[in-house]
């Protein structure tokens, strides 16, 4: 089955009239799934008229604002559209301390129930597991706990003994904010589609050092060490205009790039 990747935005913490903050609707196994959810998620959601209907549950790599600022409209608004199934979110354990307040507050009246499952994001580990999707924490190196995931289908074979076996079809890798890091490269060896962070161009590469981010080329150089299909980029800094450049920079060292556009989807 077609698997499909949807920009709701890929800028980095400061908003431009160019890019929003984090936010990505991953299309696995007939499943929608939500990768953070920066301010105004919500609304990239329902101009590219997403489905919310099959949204199965939310992934958020870490607490910073441009990664989760939009969850609690999100919500809100779920409630609204008169949702009746769970919705589960994903994420370190603050952030159901943080967010319960605001649902009391704001969302008394909710139709369906929000369910917080608490991950660690310093451990590699199976978050999500059903018939058709897994999903493995991917620990990332960034300023709070960050992690990233990996999402696997998978396809249930039947011998003619009439036992199963399990195929793996397809690997979509989600790399949020974070260093360098090659520690990450034997979670994501071979991955068909990998999106890392490129925050900075070469020009503010001295930059990465205390905003514990990445650049273009440390990404493309990620790609290129865990021998993946495709690499996309995104998390663009707001002091870079011509985004052209962190495209340029990636595939002098990865040529199989791809660098997010806001609102459109991509078929992985």
């Amino acid at each position: 089955m077609e698997g499909s990747l949807t920009i709701l935005g890929c800028g980095s913490a400061m908003p431009t009239f160019q890019n929003s903050p984090s936010g990505q609707i991953l299309r696995l196994a007939d499943k929608a799934f939500l990768i953070d959810c920066g301010e105004g998620t919500q609304l990239s959601m329902r101009r590219l008229a997403v489905k919310t209907s099959r949204l199965y549950s939310v992934f958020i790599s870490h607490l910073h604002g441009d990664h989760c600022f939009g969850l609690i409209g999100l919500i809100s608004t779920l409630g609204m559209m008169s949702r009746t199934q769970p919705l589960h979110i994903y994420a370190h354990s603050d952030l159901e301390r943080l967010l319960t307040p605001l649902l009391e507050y704001h969302c008394a009246d909710l139709t369906f129930e929000v369910v917080f499952h608490h991950i660690n994001p310093r451990k590699s580990e199976v978050i999500f597991e059903d018939r058709t999707v897994t999903v493995t924490t991917i620990p990332l190196k960034h300023k709070v706990p960050c992690c990233g995931f990996l999402f696997t289908e998978r396809h249930r074979k039947k011998a003619e003994d009439g036992s199963f076996s399990i195929d793996e079809r397809k690997r979509y890798a989600y790399c949020s904010d974070t260093m360098y890091s090659e520690k990450i490269v034997p979670i994501i060896s071979g991955v068909e589609n990998l999106f890392h962070e490129a925050t900075y161009t070469e020009e503010y590469a001295d930059k990465c050092k205390y905003t514990m981010h990445s650049t273009a080329t440390q990404a493309a150089e990620i790609a290129k060490k865990a021998r993946v299909g495709k690499l996309f980029i995104g998390h663009y800094s707001a002091r870079v205009d011509d985004h052209t450049t962190f495209l340029r920079e990636a595939q002098a060292v990865f040529p199989d790039t791809v660098m997010c556009e806001e609102h459109k989807t991509y078929i992985i």
